[in-house]
């Protein structure tokens, strides 16, 4: 063979796109990690194909839901009931996985199961847990969460306008809530209500289609979570049984923040799985799109955007993996929950506005997937508590003074 031969080997083929780069899954235990796999291959296999056609005419994807009910995951993370249990870590990258593929659909299971689901268990009487949960592990009831209002948002907290009012052995509601992800659908709605009578909030079990003087309206032109149906809610003299008042907790906001806790640090779970989707296909695109003759992958702008990408994904791996040890040993604090919310999203806004800048003008079509997640960390940002709230949190419990209006 001459020096001038030219070389017939095969090209070296491309490393597969990665975004568990410190492999955060492979330490879970073989069975908990096979329920991972399968929930990515469910998202990649049933979701992936449709989702971007859903989500241009935001509308919800019904025809999943008998394969997603024999996931059997609804209620992950709740013993017993009915449920499919399993570890803090598996719950959260269970969550990543899901929105690795689409936030939306994350939203939705998140939703049903650490909203609704969790407010029951962490809240209710034995009885009601009996009675709700595992229709709900079954996916027979669909449940959603009422607590944000049209002009209550951040100040949930002591400024709730819904109120109940005991009349007997009922509870008459009246109100509206905002923003209600499953709302205009689903069979059952978790609604907090301030208690005229001693001024705490309260949780109530309302059934969305026997309750009289309960109405959903679809929230309309919504530029994230496209998906999800949100839905403003109005509550006008709505009898609610008493044994449909959840009973198992406090009877205060004390209640609400108890679940708030645990889905704030579900959510960086779902926003980091926003991240690792937004790098996922802008490497593939890095890999495949070529300009002057190169694929654009092989440039330095491009791989420092990368880098940078998978730099933000794995520190709120890390913070995620550490938040889910401190769960696991019930150590787990709301200003620690707080962190990881406004860290994981702020974070998030970075690493898919990148993506969107490494596509150019693909960037901001559907087509390509990144434009989905760039316009849903936006919801994220906001919702279980804004960005500014968390900080507010994590700044009262470093400093010890209270800087809340």
């Amino acid at each position: 063979m001459t020096t001038a031969t030219k070389d017939i080997r095969p090209p070296k083929p491309l490393p597969v796109p990665n975004s568990d780069f410190y492999e955060f899954a492979e330490t879970l235990p073989a069975e908990e990690l096979a329920v991972v796999r399968k929930v990515r291959a469910y998202m990649e296999t049933k979701v992936q194909p449709i989702i971007n056609k859903y989500w241009v005419e935001d509308s919800f994807p019904f025809e999943l839901l008998p394969s997603y009910k024999e996931l059997g995951i609804a209620g992950m993370g709740i013993k017993g009931y009915g449920c499919p249990g399993g570890s803090p870590l598996l719950v959260g990258l269970t969550a990543m996985e899901i929105a690795r593929t689409d936030v939306s659909f994350c939203t939705f299971h998140g939703v049903h199961t650490g909203l609704a689901m969790y407010s029951i268990y962490l809240n209710g009487t034995e009885e009601q847990k009996q009675k709700w949960l595992p229709p709900m592990a079954r996916m027979e009831k669909v449940g959603c969460f009422g607590l944000t209002e049209p002009l209550v948002g951040s100040g949930t907290g002591g400024g709730l306008t819904t109120t109940a009012k005991r009349d007997g052995d009922t509870w008459v509601l009246n109100g509206q809530k905002r923003w209600i992800g499953n709302a205009t659908w689903c069979d059952l709605s978790i609604i907090w209500a301030r208690d005229v009578d001693d001024n705490q909030v309260k949780g109530f079990i309302v059934e969305n289609k026997t309750t009289p003087g309960f109405s959903v309206e679809k929230i309309e032109n919504k530029i994230a979570l496209k998906v999800v149906q949100n839905g403003q809610i109005t509550l006008d003299n709505c009898r609610i049984p008493d044994e449909n008042r959840l009973q198992g907790g406090k009877g205060t906001f004390a209640d609400t923040r108890l679940v708030l806790r645990g889905t704030r640090h579900g959510s960086g779970w779902e926003i980091t799985g926003a991240q690792m989707g937004a790098y996922e296909n802008a490497l593939k695109y890095a890999q495949e799109r070529l300009q002057f003759g190169k694929p654009i992958g092989s440039f330095q702008l491009v791989q420092e955007l990368l880098a940078k990408m998978l730099g933000n994904i794995v520190a709120c791996q890390c913070m995620l993996a550490r938040s889910v040890q401190l769960e696991t040993e019930g150590k787990l604090t709301d200003a620690q929950a707080a962190i990881v919310k406004a860290f994981c999203t702020s974070k998030a806004r970075e690493t898919v506005s990148w993506g969107r800048e490494l596509l150019g003008g693909n960037g901001i079509v559907v087509d390509y997937n990144v434009a989905r997640f760039f316009a849903d960390a936006e919801a994220i940002y906001s919702y279980e508590g804004t960005y500014q709230m968390q900080t507010l949190i994590v700044g009262k419990a470093i400093t010890g003074f209270s800087a809340f209006v």
